[in-house]
């Protein structure tokens, strides 16, 4: 059968009778019924296509029960979940506040950042509260069940194939309607049990030599959630060929399994083979960062930005850095550039409207704030950039203006702790003790990650003579951040004291 390739095609998918009349006169019947039941099984699963290797996340079902996560307990500096328990390298909590996984809150988020999510079942296994995102973002759970409706969504009268009746052994056996069918029960009707199926009968009929179907077969154990086998997969499909794509795919069951080093490793021998190949580059950036490395992290998105000068996310990471290592003027450039390049969106101007702030552009500021409040499309994005005018009053000496914005942003998100412990500290300087420590609980309770809540909790504990409660905070905050001056100069004073009773 001759092959062809429509370019640009205008016509809807439903309407395949153009596309048969391109059909060379002498093709069969059961031939022209194929090129058409491949064609329209094509254009369903583009419909609700999604990129494996990108988007990815872990549900709270997937972290609870995870046996990798569950039965080891990884060495400071080799694991990512347990990234926040050695020193971070870079700026500390004081200068950037970061979220479990390190990330800045008002900086350039990637999707598996973007659960945790206060007031949610996520907040029982993961640190609450991350910045919005510029891009759409749900849980991996979430995303499947959609995807796993996709047929009712684009067939009215039912779904397209009917996978209980299908014989899996025959599609096998031809190998270009078996890869259009499992794109599309893999991908549109969400069927990973069917899709493995017929992607081991497949790999069995081409003598376990092709590496595409073991690379299905990897994909389709990663979904399962069996990784070791996944690994198995994937490491036989790159004996056959090497290629990058699979090398993300190994590196994300590494990630899975907790073990980043590894990973990291992998990619590194791939760009010994694949040299400067920017998407193996974002992938070790965006490990580093995972790993706390924010230093390592910058380099190698700075080498990305030496082969490809438009990657969006490499531009808002290193301009996110310069930020809160107090280089506002060299993160306004990187903004701005993301401004030229179509970027527009509510964190985009946010973003802008702090580094004007800090390098004192005050020109720029409410103009990109007033357009930020108007590109939100939620209430947290508002939240957000309210938070953020109220520390633009802060700066200014407005007090009672960033009350108002501290209380705005609380109407818009009631689980920011930020704003929680930003009012507790304008209820101090109102010598309004117990509304400031009701307050700093709510913070402690929706961020325990933060220190601010707790030092500020043993503080005024400490003032009103409640000593217990703020040796009990100041350890807290210890843990939180353990370099904190203050926080050991308060230690310090409380042990002599209980010393001495």
């Amino acid at each position: 059968m001759t092959s062809y390739e429509i370019v640009g095609s205008s016509l809807p998918w439903s309407n395949l009778s153009h596309f048969l009349l391109m059909l060379p006169k002498e093709t069969s019947s059961e031939h022209l019924i194929q090129a058409a039941w491949s064609l329209k099984t094509r254009a369903l699963t583009e419909m609700v296509y999604v990129d494996e290797i990108d988007v990815d996340q872990e549900g709270i079902a997937e972290m609870t029960l995870d046996e990798n996560s569950i039965a080891q307990v990884a060495r400071p500096g080799t694991s990512i979940r347990q990234a926040t328990a050695r020193k971070i390298e870079g700026p500390s909590p004081a200068v950037r506040p970061v979220t479990q996984s390190g990330r800045p809150l008002t900086g350039f988020i990637r999707p598996g950042t973007q659960s945790g999510r206060p007031g949610t079942m996520e907040q029982a296994i993961r640190t609450p509260r991350t910045a919005s995102t510029a891009r759409p973002i749900t849980s991996a759970s979430g995303r499947h069940i959609r995807l796993g409706t996709a047929s009712m969504l684009t067939n009215p009268d039912g779904p397209f194939i009917n996978l209980s009746r299908l014989n899996l052994s025959k599609y096998a056996r031809s190998p270009n309607l078996a890869k259009t069918l499992f794109e599309y029960i893999f991908h549109h009707e969400n069927d990973v049990k069917n899709a493995l199926e017929l992607a081991a009968l497949a790999t069995e009929h081409a003598q376990f030599k092709d590496w595409w179907w073991k690379v299905q077969l990897g994909k389709c154990y990663y979904r399962l959630g069996l990784f070791r086998e996944a690994e198995n997969q994937f490491k036989s499909a790159l004996v056959h060929q090497d290629m990058v794509d699979t090398l993300l795919y190994l590196g994300k069951v590494y990630v899975r399994m907790d073990q980043p080093l590894t990973a990291l490793s992998l990619f590194k021998q791939g760009l010994d083979r694949f040299p400067k190949e920017v998407i193996l580059l974002c992938a070790v950036a965006r490990i580093h960062e995972e790993m706390n490395n924010l230093t390592s992290s910058t380099e190698y998105y700075k080498e990305v930005l030496k082969q490809d000068n438009t990657h969006v996310e490499a531009i808002a990471c290193i301009g996110s850095s310069h930020f809160y290592t107090d280089q506002p003027e060299i993160a306004l450039r990187y903004y701005r550039r993301l401004l030229q390049m179509g970027v527009y969106n509510c964190q985009m101007f946010n973003n802008l409207g702090l580094c004007c702030f800090y390098a004192q552009q005050y020109d720029m500021i409410l103009t990109s704030f007033e357009r930020a409040l108007s590109l939100a499309e939620n209430d947290e994005e508002v939240a957000d950039v309210w938070y953020n005018l109220g520390h633009v009053a802060v700066g200014i000496g407005d007090l009672n203006l960033a009350y108002q914005c501290f209380k705005l942003t609380l109407a818009n998100s009631n689980d920011h702790a930020e704003a929680y412990n930003n009012l507790a500290v304008l209820e101090m300087r109102k010598n309004r003790f117990e509304q400031a420590r009701a307050l700093l609980q709510t913070a402690a309770s929706l961020a325990p990650h933060m220190y601010e809540p707790h030092f500020n909790f043993a503080s005024i504990s400490d003032n009103v003579g409640d000593l217990q409660s703020s040796y009990v905070a100041a350890q807290k905050s210890e843990v939180a951040f353990p370099d904190h001056v203050e926080t050991q100069q308060l230690l310090e004073k409380l042990r002599q004291h209980f010393a001495m009773i």
